[in-house]
């Protein structure tokens, strides 16, 4: 048997990255335009908020804790305006519906 070989082949470096940093969860954070106003959206991992729950404004189900998500908030709002997003919902944003669409059993938190 061969021994395993630690250096990408092509002659890349292993320490050459093509992802931007804070494009991964725990990572810095940008500012985006939404809705006519500029919004800060930063990604969390979610290992800090040990036994936190969050509510997604996209989807209106619960973000258990533990799990990565992003934190946005108006570029003019406060601290209390943050809100916590699924990635996918966050990326979403622009093609949901005004109401959010619950079935008959689901909960109204």
């Amino acid at each position: 048997m061969s021994p395993r070989r630690n250096r990408p082949r092509g002659g890349e470096s292993p320490h050459d990255s093509t992802v931007e940093p804070g494009a991964r969860y725990g990572g810095g954070g940008r500012a985006e335009e939404w809705q006519g106003e500029q919004w800060s959206v930063r990604p969390v991992s979610g290992a800090s908020a040990a036994g936190k729950r969050y509510r997604c404004p996209g989807c209106d189900q619960e973000i258990p804790s533990g799990v990565p998500h992003l934190v946005a908030w108006s570029e003019y709002g406060g601290i209390d305006d943050r809100r916590h997003w699924h990635k996918a919902c966050w990326n979403a944003k622009d093609r949901r519906t005004t109401q959010v669409q619950r079935s008959r059993n689901a909960p109204r938190y």
